[in-house]
């Protein structure tokens, strides 16, 4: 493989000696959430125990494309300029039916924003940033790895927590319990809580391959997507490229699949070959799933909290796994920092389901959508899509009806509770625009910020960070015009105000901290 997975070390926890005090919150799961969640709550100053029963990041590359507004998140965290250095950057998409291409779209075709549309990187590199990140956190992040936690009591004011190591096992105590373990949740499982959804019985293959020659037509990588390809007759198939000369190809392969004889590299390796000819490659990774899609109805249960896949799961097609789940984060890390520091009522945190629920529902619905069209379950879907994509090729209403995976976008939380006014902008995550030197989401995010554009400045109000633009670039007026937006610690835009009135402004920011309605 492309990766030197070497294993981070293990070091005996203090709990198999002696009692442990009670920590703040211990995360259960050092993936990408787990850890961006201790990052998060650290840059808070919240202490948080990380405990993971592996000690090496993620075998394959699994999720590898990363959209802007998780960029934006993970900048916040102090590893965006670091994966956006690493990272193959596209915004463009080339969608084929058989052997003919039927439209390009650009995901981002305006300039002015810090982050591309998106970048792909594979995990085990987000992870190798996210550990390497947490270790510059010594006093407020403590990793344990090969501490698998065995189960849970929930005690009230309290979750106290069973751990098994290498050396014996152990108990600890948390505040509060985040479950981070990803789509097969252990936490979950043991609380036998209902995880409804759909499963699709069609098997896709995952293959990564390194190759030094390109087999894109143009310098910038691109996405490519085919329906009904001639090289991989009546299936799909998506292709785009990694760092390291590594390409993921996607074929789907059918319901009646046998999984394991499909991964194997006599099955593979004349796949691959009938896409890239004789360009020379290399296997670096294989997998064959299918998957569901599929949420809890709560993410908070008292004193355990759920991101991420534990949460909810979702098709690939969209990249809304690992970016929906960033979105947690970014969602639940200020309100339980505010829970625990006191300046925030406990009930903060049914605000993180709200939202988070309807923000992966929405999730679930598009990627539902994607896999139904890419995979008629019947001969009016079939004749519809075929229809489609025959039309699109000279007719651009068509192409808006085209689904190979409506790709990542933050949800809108306008009419959730936490939200003030009517305003069109209230709920919208921030689009990026020049600020200065720099930029408005780096310097809006991680706090209450109170931005006004234009002449008329906005009074101090206390826990409100002030940002006054009198003399806004051209993309940041044409994006928001003048006025006074109140903005969340997480980038969503939470109240609007066409004057800068402090009992307003202070009537709102009590409704967001949910010490009001």
């Amino acid at each position: 493989m492309a990766y030197d997975y070497t294993p981070f070390p293990y070091v005996a926890p203090p709990g198999l000696t002696e009692p442990e005090t009670r920590h703040p919150v211990v995360i259960v799961g050092a993936g990408p959430i787990g850890l961006a969640m201790a990052i998060d709550l650290a840059q808070q100053g919240v202490r948080s125990v990380v405990l993971d029963d592996n000690n090496v990041v993620s075998v394959g590359s699994r999720a590898i494309c990363w959209a802007k507004r998780t960029l934006e998140v993970f900048d916040r965290l102090g590893v965006g300029d670091r994966m956006l250095a690493k990272g193959v950057t596209w915004k463009v998409g080339r969608l084929f039916h058989g052997d003919k291409p039927v439209y390009s779209f650009d995901l981002l075709p305006e300039e002015g924003h810090k982050y591309p549309a998106f970048i792909n990187l594979q995990q085990y590199y987000v992870e190798q940033y996210l550990v390497e990140r947490a270790q510059e956190l010594p006093d407020l992040i403590d990793l344990r790895f090969l501490n698998k936690v065995t189960g849970h009591t929930d005690k009230g004011d309290h979750v106290v927590i069973d751990v098994e190591t290498p050396d014996g096992t152990y108990q600890l105590e948390a505040d509060y319990y985040v479950a981070a373990e990803g789509a097969a949740s252990p936490t979950r499982k043991r609380m036998n809580l209902p995880f409804e959804g759909q499963t699709f019985e069609e098997h896709f293959l995952i293959v990564d391959v390194e190759m030094q020659q390109s087999p894109f037509e143009t310098d910038s990588p691109e996405r490519w997507f085919w329906f009904a390809p001639p090289f991989h007759h009546g299936q799909s198939a998506l292709l785009h490229k990694q760092p390291d000369n590594i390409y993921r190809i996607d074929l789907q392969l059918g319901p009646d699949t046998d999984p394991k004889a499909e991964a194997t590299e006599e099955k593979v390796i004349p796949r691959i070959k009938a896409i890239v000819g004789d360009t020379p490659f290399r296997l670096d990774w294989m997998s064959v799933y299918k998957f569901r899609c599929a949420k809890l109805d709560n993410f908070v249960h008292n004193r355990v909290l759920f991101v991420g896949d534990s949460a909810h799961v979702v098709s690939p097609f969209g990249a809304r796994g690992g970016n929906g789940g960033i979105q947690d984060v970014d969602n639940l890390g200020w309100k339980l920092a505010a829970v625990l520091s006191g300046d925030a009522p406990a009930a903060l945190l049914d605000s993180y389901s709200e939202e988070r629920c309807h923000g992966s529902a929405e999730n679930i619905l598009n990627s539902s959508r994607a896999t139904n069209f890419m995979t008629p379950k019947t001969p009016i879907e079939a004749l519809f899509r075929n229809a489609v994509l025959d039309l699109a090729e000279t007719h651009p209403f068509a192409r808006k009806l085209i689904n190979s995976g409506r790709l990542s976008q933050p949800c809108s939380l306008h009419g959730k509770t936490l939200q003030s006014g009517d305003h069109p902008l209230v709920g919208q995550s921030l689009i990026d625009a020049p600020v200065g030197n720099g930029w408005l989401v780096e310097q809006a995010q991680g706090a209450f910020t109170l931005l006004s554009i234009g002449d008329d400045a906005a009074p101090d109000v206390e826990g409100i960070r002030p940002l006054h633009i009198a003399a806004p670039s051209p993309e940041l007026s044409r994006r928001y015009g003048a006025g006074h937006y109140l903005i969340r610690p997480d980038g969503h835009i939470c109240a609007c105000f066409g004057s800068a009135d402090r009992d307003q402004i202070t009537a709102a920011l009590a409704r967001a901290k949910g010490q009001s309605r």
